[in-house]
């Protein structure tokens, strides 16, 4: 038996603390990060800011649970891997939404309420129906794969859909008067070859 010298073990309490601060404050800065990376990547690429939430900040936000679900089907950990999903989405919702409504109000969009909200429900029950047999094979996860894959095109399609409908009237397809590129009918256009997207500098008029 190997006896812990007390000043080792007040070492390795400090570190651990350490690395506990020092991993909290790396995730607000990235939090952070993330969010400001989000918003410029909707005017980017002319989406709304609700569904780059959707979509990149989810797929981002998701990732570790990713990595630990793949690593535990790999152990053989099928309880584990099921879990962390079930367990980091209900904690999401509970956990999340709910201390954030106590720190802020937070403005739902309808789109949420008649869209999303739905389509998380409808989900559960997927996940529920797939796996009432005890086991999610490889069909199962096809199935599953293949709808968020739906779910993130039929987003992005109407989204931009949208985009375009919000365009002031008489827009239409047309050349820029203030860049003069070619665009769709939507805020935005594309600077000359080799460039990256821009905001228009002269968002309401176009030729």
């Amino acid at each position: 038996m190997i006896d812990v010298v007390p000043g080792d073990r007040h070492r390795g309490a400090v570190t651990n603390l350490l690395l506990f601060v020092g991993g909290l404050a790396g995730l607000v800065v990235g939090a952070e990060l993330l969010v400001r990376g989000a918003s410029r990547l909707a005017l980017s690429f002319g989406v709304s800011p609700l569904v780059v939430g959707l979509t990149v900040v989810a797929f981002g936000t998701g990732s570790p649970e990713l990595a630990v679900t793949i690593g535990a089907g790999l152990d053989g950990n099928a309880g584990v891997a099921v879990g962390n999903v079930v367990g980091s989405n209900v904690l999401n919702v509970l956990l999340i939404l709910g201390a954030a409504a106590l720190i802020t109000p937070l403005f739902v969009d309808a789109q949420i309420v008649r869209q999303e909200v739905p389509i998380m429900i409808g989900a559960s029950l997927l996940l529920l129906a797939l796996g009432i047999d005890g086991r999610l094979d490889l069909l199962d996860g096809t199935v599953l794969l293949g709808a968020m894959v739906a779910y993130t095109a039929f987003l992005i399609v109407q989204s931009r859909r949208q985009t375009a409908d919000r365009a002031p009237a008489g827009t239409g397809t047309g050349r820029c008067s203030s860049c003069s590129s070619r665009s769709a009918s939507r805020p935005w256009c594309r600077a000359p070859t080799g460039s990256s997207p821009r905001r228009c500098r002269s968002r309401r008029r176009w030729a």
